[in-house]
């Protein structure tokens, strides 16, 4: 009789394994691109640069992890590298990208539901504006809930020396700018508070810059008050100034001091929505300029 055929202690082969390229792997893809991106964020961040251990551990991530990430995006450009340092700096196609992201129509689209929450929680008409050329225009502005309201229309040129939003503008310029703009500009007076001199500018913006906000108590309209913060972009440079106005009986001294903590806020949401961050000051009362 045939022998039966026993059998086979080798189990047979598996015909429905997936294959290397199927797919599977798509999530260790997915987290590489987060770890590549928290990379590029950390840098950001970090304006004079961070070494291999400093950025290692400020993610959490191991040294030759981070380094096969970094390696990768430098040899991409998003990063490069300090030759003396070796220091990690952001690279400039992320420049190009981020400049492309904040065009006229993104910087509107991103300041108008922050300035609607701004006029909605102080009252008054809240305003949006950035250099244009050697000029401040304002780009975008929500009307408050006063009663009375402020016939000012987006694309209005503002003097810089005498108004909040200006000042703001004028401290953010660095020496040399700050003073080319002194020694060709002229002063325009508006009302008797209006800022006449070059030492009474001088004095004021220095206090901007150590304030962090401007004001502007009838300087252009003897009705007017107005308050700025500046905005900052991606690079934590002054993109534009965020500013409230109001007529002066109802925006008083003590109720324009009382919003700044809320202007200051509504600054902050925007300069996240371009990437930028503010810095940190200690909290100072603005000091009376003394005008001639």
């Amino acid at each position: 009789m045939p022998k039966a055929k026993t059998p086979s202690s080798t189990p047979p082969k598996r015909t429905d394994t997936p294959a290397k390229n199927s797919g599977e792997r798509r999530p260790d893809g997915i987290q590489s691109i987060r770890r590549a991106c928290e990379v590029l964020e950390t840098v950001a961040r970090s304006p004079d640069g961070i070494g291999l251990a400093d950025l290692s551990r400020a993610l959490g991530l191991h040294t030759s992890t981070t380094f096969h990430i970094a390696k990768t995006l430098l040899t991409l450009g998003y990063l490069r590298q300090i030759e003396q340092s070796r220091f990690y700096r952001i690279g400039r196609p992320l420049f190009a990208l981020a400049s492309a992201a904040l065009d006229e129509v993104e910087l509107i689209s991103a300041a108008r539901p922050v300035l609607a929450e701004l006029a909605n929680a102080t009252g008054e008409t809240s305003y949006f504006g950035v250099m244009s050329g050697e000029k401040l225009v304002v780009l975008a502005k929500h009307d408050g809930s006063g009663s009375i309201r402020i016939n000012d229309r987006i694309g209005n040129v503002r003097p810089l020396h005498c108004t909040a939003l200006g000042k703001v503008m004028l401290s953010s310029f660095d020496p040399e700018q700050f003073e080319t703009f002194l020694l060709e500009t002229e002063l325009p007076v508006f009302t008797s508070k209006t800022i006449k001199t070059v030492e009474q500018l001088r004095q004021e913006i220095a206090e901007v810059r150590r304030c962090g906000i401007a004001f502007d108590d009838g300087e252009v309209s003897e009705e007017l008050r107005c308050a700025a913060v500046p905005v900052y972009n991606f690079t934590n440079q002054v993109i534009g100034s965020l500013g409230i106005s109001g007529p002066g009986w109802r925006l008083s001294i003590p109720v324009l001091h009382k919003n700044t903590a809320t202007l200051q806020q509504a600054a902050e949401r925007l300069s996240s929505e371009l990437g930028g961050r503010h810095p940190k000051r200690p909290a100072a009362e603005p000091q009376k300029k003394k005008n001639a």
